[in-house]
């Protein structure tokens, strides 16, 4: 009677297994209908962060949406990061977003480059889950897939319009969402004081030109920033400013 309740029960967390794994296949993420980029520029803050593998921006995270002429979306965005475990300087940054399909506008694809020499370029998917364009929105993106089709290594922020915070009544439907994509217990409180504010990146020139920073260190390569590439600031807490060479 035991062995035939452990078969069954064996038999029971198999199930649960696969109808989980089935419910966080990426591909089956719904995303945001008919996505306005539109509605969707001007200035957002991050309350919430579920970070990747590496080194991610940590706080006072803001992004700006742009849409050019040809209707092509560009974002400047800013925050904070420590470097080396002790050095925290503030963050420009710059993406380009296309439209693989244009049957689903809020699958995106954001292409970054690195400015620095020991930061990689490249891109990453950049979806929309959800957004009221006047409150919130939730942004996803996996960057790697495991061969079920759940996501290895992914990441994903809770923006606001506000700094100060998100109503309890869109507090429930994030979290909802949250759990939708299976990021469930996964987020981060995001710190919003107001630092990093006075940076500006000038995007159209970014895409323009190929600029390149390099910086003095010997430390060595300490790897890649994701979401977006990074332009060092001279604020720095703590820390003399650093030797930065641009070539155009």
């Amino acid at each position: 009677m035991d062995c035939y309740k452990f078969a069954l029960l064996v038999v029971l967390l198999s199930y649960i297994e696969r109808c989980w794994s089935s419910s966080c296949v990426v591909d089956s993420f719904s995303v945001k209908q008919d996505f306005d980029p539109k509605k969707y520029a001007g200035k957002w803050y991050a309350q919430q962060k579920k970070d990747p593998e590496g080194l991610f921006l940590q706080d006072n995270i803001s992004a700006e949406y742009t849409i050019e002429e040809d209707g092509t979306m560009i974002a400047s965005s800013k925050g904070r990061v420590t470097l080396f475990g002790f050095w925290v300087v503030c963050a420009d940054m710059a993406a380009q977003y296309t439209v693989p399909d244009p049957s689903t506008p809020g699958k995106m694809f954001m292409n970054y480059q690195g400015l620095a020499s020991y930061l990689s370029s490249g891109g990453d998917n950049y979806w929309i889950i959800d957004t009221d364009y006047d409150n919130y929105a939730i942004t996803y993106a996996c960057r790697f897939l495991k061969d079920d089709g759940t996501c290895n290594d992914g990441y994903a922020l809770v923006f606001s319009r506000n700094p100060r915070g998100l109503p309890p009544a869109i507090q429930r439907i994030v979290r909802q969402k949250q759990e939708e994509i299976c990021m469930a217990g996964q987020f981060k409180p995001v710190l919003q004081s107001g630092q990093c504010t006075n940076t500006h990146l000038d995007i159209q020139k970014h895409f323009s030109q190929r600029i390149f920073i390099n910086y003095h260190t010997s430390v060595g390569n300490f790897g890649r920033i994701t979401n977006f590439p990074l332009l060092f600031h001279r604020s720095l807490l703590s820390c003399p400013t650093p030797s930065f060479t641009t070539l155009l």
